[in-house]
């Protein structure tokens, strides 16, 4: 599962965990489910009931005792109506005695069944999602397993789907189950849907059957295990783009509207599949291969197998497009799970490691391959700054065999720690060993389970080498080492030495680390293990080195304190070369604009190869004021520069400059086929004109828009409007899925409502912000709420200001006691 964006603190601080009032969970170890029965397969007939938002089904289990004998079988089962259970015999259905509490199904069976054994279930009943009552996580916000989007078609311009979410345990909402991570069962889905509609699920589509009322029932067959949390069922009205990969099928469900760009957003996908099966020596294992996107859905994207399902937000127009895909990441991550997750499924919860940091590695692999070392930088970047921006992620082992929750194992802590970990791995192994591991752990637990000490074993097994104390450190333990780093040089003697010490606490990490001196243009790498509370390590070297580059791969999980000056820094961006050496100088020389040699690295930073930097050097300015030549150069990457990104954010610049000159480069960039760059030029010209701008804005309130240039238009008709654009206003806001732009428009929608002097218009658009603020998974909230409430205050006093003290009382009442 590819994380949700929801909120800026999760995007900011990592995953935030529910937190249990109580530590009884502290005492309450996760074991590996206990395998009484083994699911064999699974026949599933499905018929929806879209006014009730139901599923009635009738599903024969097949199953087998697992060691030992049995006269019991226990499913899950949640919130359903079970109607009939009976045990199937030569084609006959015998009636069975059972004990159902609404959340599990005890079934008495006929005989005592051993081992050797199998035996088949049939259980007619009703699934009611709606009525179950599921609490979800910062990953997953909801957790009712079977979804109906706009069943009876009320909303005019949301599209009627059904799409179903598994993980972690939600499967057992809509089909009885042993909804158990190390169960493995293959299927047969027989989905009753409108015809109008198409239909997906695992495996492949072997039949499909008009029916006389209107409806087709689709069969669709799994003849490879997989765990149930992988079930899926959507329905919908999709434009069906298909590809291939060596004979299979590679299909991109899209709403019609995205049918041009399908390709464009998920064509990629078989080209990964080649990468990613040359990559592991391990053949893409399933029939087939599908994506499909649903509205409203709970989370970012789930590796169903053969059947992954994407957020809304993976549909991107054209214009999205040019600035590139903001998806592609997450097509890479879900299609890795193939492998990791499904093919092989971490044993429990505790494990979900070996299912989501090789998700989130692969993230790496893609960009390294595909885009280059720069961009595969980005990712270790973005993953250092999730797992470290959240303090609490430094207090939990990578696997954890105790845990509130298990919605609680989705966090900062299983996705970018865990990737930055097989990443420093992949370092100290080398490639060959460490790609050679992955297909020994694949091939020796395909279509069963994983664990962490099972891939070290393979690991080792491959490697020769003892891998415990590095498991240990990273897997089994918490927390990564703080270094504080200082140099010195002796003339007489002419070393170097570095001087490190770990400051994180009692415990102490084995660090094997690279270390470049440089001289010059010349380096020279020396490899150094760091064990102790302080080390010092020498170097020869005929005069004080250059520069002394610690880490110099940039791979380790660590924070740094380093007593590089401001000179060895422009050496290293000059030399070093990594994207995250070039970063780092870039952020020291930010706090120093007005020293001429930090100025000089920003602006020599405008002209690097990768526009990360690039837009990286337009940010770190400061305050500091621009000589005409450097605004020359601005000017020129806001008309030129090759990246949508980059020039926006140089027409932002330019913007603030607040210089009637440039007005003619603002109206026409307002045109340009970026949202991010004419959501920039409207924002810039509405810093000179803004009667000129708003006038642009209610023209452009009219079209379609997306992203940047949707966010602008919003904030300049909140800026320079009144009322009479309520209805763009919160129709906008309204629309808006469960996003980090959402949270953020916030504050802007707030400030609108300040000029809202119809009662009944401002009642709507504060419940409509209050709203937001619930559906927030609870496990966030304690993050999210003060920032939107914040934002309620500052509207209630604003009212209060106004002498509008019913307005001013009715946000109060929204606030909590």
């Amino acid at each position: 599962m590819k994380k949700s964006l929801v909120l800026s603190c999760i995007l900011i601080a990592g995953f935030v965990s529910a937190q249990p009032s109580k530590d009884d969970w502290k005492k309450n170890y996760r074991a590996v489910a206990t395998k009484i029965n083994d699911l064999i397969h699974t026949k599933l007939n499905a018929k929806f009931d879209y006014s009730k938002s139901q599923l009635n089904g009738n599903v024969w289990i097949s199953l087998k005792p697992h060691f030992y004998p049995t006269d019991s079988l226990l499913l899950d089962a949640k919130g359903m109506d079970i109607k009939q259970v009976a045990i199937v015999k030569a084609g006959k259905n015998s009636p069975l005695k059972y004990q159902y509490n609404g959340m599990a199904l005890n079934i008495h069976l006929d005989k005592t069944y051993t081992s050797k054994e199998s035996y088949t279930i049939y259980i007619d009943y009703t699934a009611k999602p709606n009525e179950l009552e599921a609490q979800g996580s910062a990953a997953i916000s909801d957790a009712k397993g079977l979804y109906f989007i706009n069943p009876k078609g009320e909303e005019k311009d949301k599209p009627t789907q059904i799409w179903t979410q598994g993980e972690t345990e939600a499967t057992s909402v809509w089909v009885p189950t042993i909804d158990k991570t190390n169960q493995k069962t293959t299927q047969e889905f027989n989905l009753t849907v409108p015809a109008k509609y198409v239909s997906l699920s695992n495996g492949l589509l072997m039949k499909q059957t008009k029916n006389a009322d209107g409806t087709r029932t689709d069969n669709w067959v799994m003849n490879q295990p997989h765990a149930p949390y992988l079930f899926f069922i959507g329905v919908g009205d999709y434009a069906i783009v298909k590809d291939s990969y060596k004979g299979k099928e590679v299909s991109y469900y899209v709403e019609k509207e995205y049918e041009k760009v399908a390709r464009k957003i998920f064509g990629n996908t078989p080209e990964m599949m080649k990468f990613f099966s040359d990559k592991l020596g391990v053949e893409y294992p399933w029939a087939k291969y599908s994506q499909i996107v649903g509205r409203d859905y709970v989370s970012g994207a789930m590796e169903n197998t053969t059947a992954t399902l994407h957020q809304e937000s993976a549909q991107q127009d054209a214009r999205e497009l040019t600035e590139g895909n903001s998806w592609e990441g997450t097509i890479a991550h879900e299609l890795f799970h193939q492998w990791f997750g499904d093919y092989v499924t971490a044993e429990s919860w505790s494990n979900l490691t070996v299912n989501e940091s090789f998700a989130d590695y692969s993230q790496f692999l893609w960009e390294e391959y595909k885009y280059g070392a720069d961009a595969a930088a980005w990712e270790t970047y973005s993953g250092l700054r999730t797992y470290l921006g959240s303090p609490s992620n430094a207090t939990k082992d990578l696997v954890r065999f105790y845990y509130a929750d298990k919605e609680d194992m989705f966090d900062g802590v299983s996705y970018a720690k865990g990737g930055r970990i097989l990443h420093m791995l992949r370092k100290y192994l080398g490639d060959d060993a460490f790609f050679k591991s992955l297909n020994k752990y694949l091939t020796d637990n395909k279509f069963g389970n994983g664990s962490a000490h099972k891939l070290r074993l393979a690991f080792e097994a491959v490697s020769g080498k003892d891998l415990n104390w590095y498991f240990n450190q990273w897997y089994f333990g918490s927390g990564h080492p703080k270094l504080d780093l200082s140099y010195g040089y002796n003339a007489d003697t002419k070393m170097a030495a570095l001087y490190l010490k770990q400051t994180q606490g009692d415990k102490l990490f084995k660090l094997p680390l690279a270390v470049d001196v440089y001289e010059g243009a010349v380096k020279k790498r020396h490899m150094v293990w760091a064990n102790n509370k302080a080390d010092t390590f020498y170097f020869p070297a005929a005069s004080k080195p250059d520069l002394i580059n610690v880490d110099a791969e940039k791979i380790m999980v660590a924070e740094k304190k380093d007593a590089k000056t401001l000179s060895e820094y422009a050496h290293q961006f000059k030399y070093a070369g990594l994207y995250l050496d070039r970063r780092e100088a870039l952020d020291f020389a930010s706090k120093n604009t007005s020293d001429p040699v930090a100025f000089k690295l920003i602006t020599d930073a405008l002209n690097d190869p990768y526009f990360r930097i690039r837009v990286k050097a337009l940010g770190s300015f400061g305050t500091v004021k621009l000589d005409e030549s450097v605004l020359a150069k601005i000017s020129s990457m806001a008309k030129n520069d090759p990246s949508k990104l980059a020039k926006a954010e140089a027409i932002k610049i330019l913007g603030a400059q607040k210089n009637m000159a440039n007005k003619d480069l603002f109206v026409k960039t307002i045109n340009d086929s970026s949202y991010s760059v004419a959501g920039a030029g409207l924002e810039a010209l509405g810093l000179i004109e803004p009667k000129e701008a708003y006038a642009i804005a209610n023209k452009l309130s009219k079209e379609k828009t997306k992203g940047a240039l949707k966010d602008a238009i919003t904030n300049t008709i909140i800026l320079n409007g009144d009322e009479s654009a309520y209805d763009f206003i919160m129709n906008n806001f309204n629309s808006m899925p469960l996003s980090q732009g959402k949270f953020t428009s916030v504050g802007s929608i707030t400030s609108f409502l300040a000029k809202v002097t119809d009662f009944d218009k401002f009642k709507k658009g504060v419940d409509a912000i209050v709203a937001f603020r619930d559906e927030i998974p609870s496990s966030a909230r304690p993050q999210t709420d003060p920032f939107i409430n914040g934002n309620l205050k500052t509207l209630a006093a604003a009212k209060e200001a106004a002498s509008q003290q019913n307005f001013a009382d009715y946000v109060k009442s929204k606030l909590p006691k």
